[in-house]
């Protein structure tokens, strides 16, 4: 489900309050968690956080007009997704979150490439998103998209 909102707090309004009170506690700790540089915008219809063009004058390279993005959360029909480009392109980092997932739920993780999905909001292990979203920095990120985008 592609939000139409232009601004993340036209997204948030327009969520149900259920929804709105999981995807605003994510925004609240990514918020607080991610390293300077980073900003946050609304694209592909979600909420995400995005390297800017003063940054990053290529922009995304599937539309240069996009800047580079990071990671988003989403309200979608049966679950809230939250995205992270990092996790999917450093396998050290996907470790270290798989490893570290058990011990902050009781959910079996449901993840496929960068994208983990939350099926029971009170089960969403905010804390581990945080700690997620401060373990890369806007220029680790850069390095790695390059790499990743050259090969």
């Amino acid at each position: 489900m592609q939000s139409k909102a232009s601004t993340p707090e036209e997204y948030l309004e327009s969520l149900p309050e259920d929804r709105k009170d999981a995807i605003s506690k994510l925004r609240s700790i990514i918020r607080k968690n991610l390293p300077k540089g980073f900003q946050e915008i609304m694209g592909y219809g979600m909420l995400g956080y995005a390297v800017p063009h003063k940054l990053y004058p290529a922009g995304y390279h599937c539309n240069p007009k996009d800047p580079l993005p990071f990671m988003s959360i989403a309200s979608q029909k049966n679950f809230i997704a939250v995205y992270h480009m990092g996790i999917y392109s450093d396998p050290k980092l996907l470790k270290w979150f798989t490893t570290e997932y058990p011990k902050h739920a009781t959910a079996k993780l449901d993840m496929g490439k960068s994208c983990m999905r939350f099926k029971k909001l009170d089960q969403i292990p905010y804390k581990l998103i945080g700690e997620l979203a401060k373990k890369m920095t806007v220029k680790d990120w850069i390095t790695l998209y390059e790499k990743e985008i050259k090969r």
